[in-house]
């Protein structure tokens, strides 16, 4: 008689694609309208199937200033609107995302290659709910302890990121529109059409013209942006690297910037955690959305003596984890968002390889065509490791122990970032301890990767400065302002 298994397969269940509508090509969205752009025009493919989506315009330096000259002209309208009336759009366009959110969500999927239970269940609803709370603070600003007579900089250059598409043009657009400045986004060249669906939502709000302008393109574009003399304000959520050289770019002169730059975090298992809550907290750690968070657990810190018994649950976990379609609602891990992204972790874990470090993955059937990478864990890893250094931006966890609180602390604080970090342990007092010695700008406990917008985010050291979230993510868009 054969041996009954323990598992069992789900059958598929695939959202519609049908939800969508995604036109052959886009342009610039430009003073309330969809314009055609002057320079060249770029692809925008599916990840999980090298499918080409859509013909993108790229925006060109004259384009650029067409948006940043139609964001100073309704900023003089916009900045002396009441903030009443202000929230009142911005209310508008979070009850429309949620309205839309199942569309949102299967285009989010489609060009960025996250589960679709991913999108649907965390990024969209995050995304309508920063719009709520920012909608709350646009008649409150005099109130957020930011001095008594709060004013608006005027037009800010946003430049965002491909891992969460849709869910860093709402932390960007939501508190500068708050707070009376107007808006000029460039979402990042391998996933546009959701800054680009967000670009109707706002006419279908009916938002002043020119309050929100979205122009697409590679980095040049996002360059044009940043260096413009007409931009009074920078946000940035990326590479370190490209945000070094942003902050090179307006040095000397009077832009404020904010930078949300590469994380290493490490997450720190002690030897009473609740061990089975922590292998949780660690798949959900680094193989979320693919392990493309900056903020990803992708350093296992734990306690020698519980270390062989953690690994095998992990292990055990990790071999439920399900690859495939990001569409697929049954789906944990879905593609990786580019070819040359894909070829970075191959390359680190290559030389993980290369230098030592014992590398395990469950066994798992990848897709033929499209971008894929199977979860991955290292053990035998030290400090001198790259892959313990470096931010590999996948889903590869690095495995090191410990044996004390200082020996966790030292190991977790000796990297050039600082954004997050995670501490497993029953000892509130233990919690207490090691938030105020990790150099880390979010520190979780007993959990990872939840994220609320009245919460603050950001970093210190290498992953970059200044907050978003809360009303200290106000103080990035209103003169004089600091926390």
């Amino acid at each position: 008689m054969p041996k009954k298994s323990n598992t069992f397969e789900y059958a598929p269940a695939p959202e519609s694609r049908s939800i969508v509508d995604i036109k052959a090509s886009y342009g610039l969205f430009i003073d309330g309208e969809f314009v055609d752009g002057r320079g060249s025009s770029f692809k925008t493919i599916n990840p999980a199937t090298e499918e080409t989506l859509a013909e993108i315009a790229e925006a060109s330096d004259a384009d650029v200033d067409l948006a940043v000259k139609a964001a100073r002209r309704a900023f003089r309208g916009w900045s002396r609107m009441s903030g009443k009336e202000r929230a009142k759009y911005l209310f508008r366009i979070a009850r429309i995302i949620q309205e839309r959110g199942r569309e949102l969500a299967v285009l989010e999927s489609i060009d960025n290659g996250k589960p679709i239970k991913e999108s649907r269940d965390v990024d969209v609803p995050i995304v309508a709910a920063h719009f709520f709370y920012y909608a709350g603070w646009a008649d409150k600003l005099e109130h957020a302890g930011l001095g008594a007579n709060p004013q608006p900089l005027g037009v800010a250059g946003q430049v965002i990121p491909w891992n969460f598409p849709l869910l860093m043009l709402a932390w960007k657009i939501a508190p500068a529109l708050a707070c009376g400045n107007t808006v000029v986004l460039k979402p990042a060249e391998t996933t546009p059409l959701t800054a680009l669906l967000f670009a109707e939502i706002c006419q279908q709000a009916d938002l002043p013209p020119g309050v929100v302008n979205i122009v697409t393109g590679a980095g040049s574009t996002g360059q044009a942006i940043v260096s413009h003399p007409d931009v009074d304000k920078v946000a940035f959520t990326g590479s370190t690297d490209v945000g070094k050289a942003i902050a090179r770019a307006v040095a000397g002169t009077d832009k404020k910037v904010t930078l949300e730059l590469g994380g290493k975090a490490a997450n720190i298992v002690f030897d009473d955690a609740a061990i089975d809550q922590a292998v949780e907290g660690i798949v959900n750690g680094i193989f979320f959305n693919q392990g493309h968070v900056c903020c990803a657990g992708s350093r296992l810190l734990v306690q020698e003596s519980i270390a062989d018994e953690l690994l095998t649950k992990l292990k055990r976990r990790m071999g439920t984890l399900r690859v495939g379609d990001p569409l697929d609602k049954n789906t944990d891990i879905g593609a990786i968002n580019s070819a040359e992204q894909l070829a970075r972790i191959r390359e680190l874990t290559g030389i993980g390889d290369a230098e030592g470090a014992d590398r395990w993955s469950p066994a798992c059937d990848l897709p033929s065509a499209g971008f894929w990478f199977a979860p991955t864990i290292f053990t035998g890893v030290t400090q001198a490791h790259r892959i313990a250094r470096e931010e590999i931006f996948g889903p590869v966890l690095s495995v090191l122990t410990f044996r004390t609180p200082a020996e966790a602390v030292e190991k977790a604080n000796n990297t050039p970032y600082g954004l997050s970090a995670g501490v497993w342990t029953e000892k509130g007092s233990r919690i207490l301890h090691m938030a105020s010695e990790l150099r880390a700008g979010v520190v979780w406990a007993n959990t990872f990767n939840k994220f609320d917008p009245a919460s603050p985010f950001g970093g210190y050291k290498e992953s970059g400065y200044g907050r978003e979230g809360g009303r200290q993510g106000l103080a990035a868009y209103l003169k004089g302002a600091s926390l």
